[in-house]
């Protein structure tokens, strides 16, 4: 029997709950196109709108002739937003779920997903409930290999055209559950992937995920996954309509 822990409905419009979202700011990872800034994420109507657009914006970390990702850009050509529960609400176990819409365009690259409050990536463990980049629906489990920053992945590729007709169109339920024994990811009801605990442990033989993991909401683009924006349609919206944990009584 699962109970209601803890949700954001989206319900009050303006800014995202900061008792439950903090907003992260820049170039953050993977090499991605998007600078993320605050501005871009909002409430309206009962759901959150992550809004990525195409818009030259100058970046403040800019170094000439740097050779670091972050800094060798002086203009980013394109903004989003990320939020994280991180310091603010983590959970061990229960039942993750998520109601959503997402674009499905090339260069977009949505996600919903946890990290491990303590540790290093991947040691600390990730979970993505929902990712969706290049005509592919992925439901993901990482955690920690000898090589540092290298993780070892579980992962699970589901074709859109698989998912039915016009299926980007709709709001869908993208759902963890997670136990002392596994985590199982699913779409719709729709099983996409199961990892059993004892098969996902670091090096030292401990496992990521029996700790508190926090949250994250985010629309990337482009980067090492997300595929060339160029030809896509801006602005574009990620649509959230709840977010809720439940655990079991």
């Amino acid at each position: 029997m699962y109970k209601l822990v803890w949700a954001d409905e989206f319900d009050k419009p303006g800014p995202p709950d900061p008792k439950n979202w903090k907003l992260e700011h820049g170039f953050v990872r993977n090499e991605e196109h998007q600078f993320y800034q605050e501005q871009n994420a909002w409430c309206e109507n009962g759901h959150l709108i992550i809004e990525g657009r195409r818009e030259k914006v100058k970046n403040p970390a800019f170094k000439p002739g740097s050779k670091n990702w972050r800094e060798n850009r002086e203009f980013a050509e394109y903004t989003a937003a990320s939020l994280t529960s991180s310091g603010l609400q983590s959970f061990q176990y229960g039942r993750f779920e998520m109601k959503a819409r997402i674009d499905t365009q090339l260069g977009l690259w949505p996600a919903f997903w946890t990290l491990g409050n303590d540790g290093e990536w991947p040691s600390n463990g990730e979970v993505d409930i929902m990712e969706f980049y290049r005509g592919q629906l992925l439901a993901n489990v990482a955690w920690g290999t000898k090589q540092r920053w290298n993780a070892k992945w579980a992962s699970t590729k589901t074709p859109l055209p698989s998912l039915g007709k016009d299926w980007a169109k709709k709001f869908h339920v993208w759902r963890l559950d997670w136990d002392e024994t596994a985590l199982e990811i699913f779409v719709d009801g729709r099983s996409l992937n199961r990892v059993e605990l004892s098969k996902a442990t670091n090096p030292d033989g401990k496992c990521p995920f029996k700790q508190p993991h926090y949250l994250l909401l985010n629309l990337a683009i482009g980067g090492q996954n997300g595929g060339d924006p160029a030809h896509s349609s801006f602005p574009t919206r990620y649509e959230i309509d709840y977010v809720r944990v439940y655990q079991k009584s």
